[in-house]
């Protein structure tokens, strides 16, 4: 979504629905800025070289699978054949150490720290969306008490003003926007997953093991009121901390939502995508919208339950939150 847009709205993918969220409306500030939500530590090492010639990088073989899914959310049907060439895929989401080697070597400023447009006035503001939930004896509306445009918000003050990412250098790096992400792979040389990229590559990436052992970093308790940290992050959580799928990717379901070039519509079978050039998301008309995959620290059994590889998501292109990152691919010359 251009800055210049008069109607900022994104979609706040934490749970079972599309959050529409306008700046004008969205709370501004309420999240307690440095607030950490990292609450427990789990040991996590390096990540092991891959047997790759790009380091980082593990190889995803062609194949054709049944993309989609039926009977969960509508946006995920219908269930089809997808045939996807063999590709390369990060390892891991990007991450903030990797993301500050960008920002160093091009003097890149991300959208957030731009700033993004408020529709009443024309000005510039300078933030992004921060989850930050908070009880109250009063009605729930998912909008104004979950989440918040946090001024000064950004990949480098995660929560706002006095958070840092000092502790949190291997950890995936969010608050960025669409063209933040394209920027980066830019200069990697490299491009954003398709979605049926990132489908395949996670057809072995799950939410919890055959025992019910957690192993991705989702949300355990009753959303967003509870959170009992089973899994060891009530937060992002370092790269790699949960087990490799069987390709040796990691976090494919879970930590971050990580966005896609794929232009999202409402259905695997959109009637008329010609028509909407921008992508179509019913929830946020006008948009210019991709698609997010892979659920994130936020997704939990009573209200997301989008920590699959067929769960799918629209995203502004306009604006960054807190749950939302990226990793890269590299596509063989044909």
């Amino acid at each position: 979504m251009s800055t210049r847009s008069k109607t900022l709205v994104t979609t706040l993918a934490a749970g079972g629905i599309a959050f529409a969220a306008a700046i004008g409306w969205l709370g501004f500030g309420t999240a307690t800025p440095g607030a950490s939500l990292d609450v427990t530590v789990r040991a996590c090492g390096e990540l092991p070289a891959t047997d790759s010639p790009y380091p980082g990088m593990a190889w995803v073989p062609g194949a054709t699978f049944t993309m989609g899914a039926e009977g969960t959310y509508f946006e995920e049907g219908p269930a089809h054949e997808e045939t996807v060439a063999g590709f390369w895929m990060s390892t891991a989401e990007v991450t903030n150490a990797e993301f500050g080697e960008f920002i160093a070597a091009t003097g890149y400023v991300t959208l957030a720290e731009r700033g993004i447009e408020d529709p009443t006035t024309g000005e510039h503001i300078p933030g992004s969306a921060v989850f930050a939930p908070h009880v109250s004896e009063a009605p729930v509306n998912p909008f104004a008490s979950w989440w918040y445009f946090m001024n000064e918000a950004n990949w480098q003050q995660p929560e706002g003003p006095g958070s840092d990412i000092d502790d949190r250098q291997h950890h995936p790096v969010v608050h960025i926007a669409f063209e933040d992400a394209l920027a980066y792979a830019d200069w990697k040389g490299q491009s954003l997953p398709t979605e049926a990229q990132f489908e395949l590559a996670a057809q072995t990436s799950l939410y919890r093991d055959a025992d019910g052992n957690y192993t991705s970093n989702t949300w355990q308790g009753l959303f967003p009121f509870q959170h009992d940290p089973v899994d060891g992050y009530t937060g992002t959580a370092p790269v790699g901390c949960y087990d490799a799928n069987a390709l040796g990717i990691y976090d494919l379901i879970g930590n971050v939502w990580e966005w896609t070039q794929t232009t999202y519509y409402a259905t695997h079978a959109f009637p008329d995508p010609q028509q909407f050039p921008e992508g179509y998301d019913p929830n946020q008309p006008g948009e210019p919208v991709a698609v997010i995959k892979g659920g994130s620290y936020l997704c939990a059994p009573n209200y997301c339950m989008r920590y699959r590889p067929e769960a799918r998501q629209a995203q502004s292109k306009g604006l960054g939150t807190s749950h939302i990152g990226f990793r890269t691919v590299i596509n063989p010359a044909t």
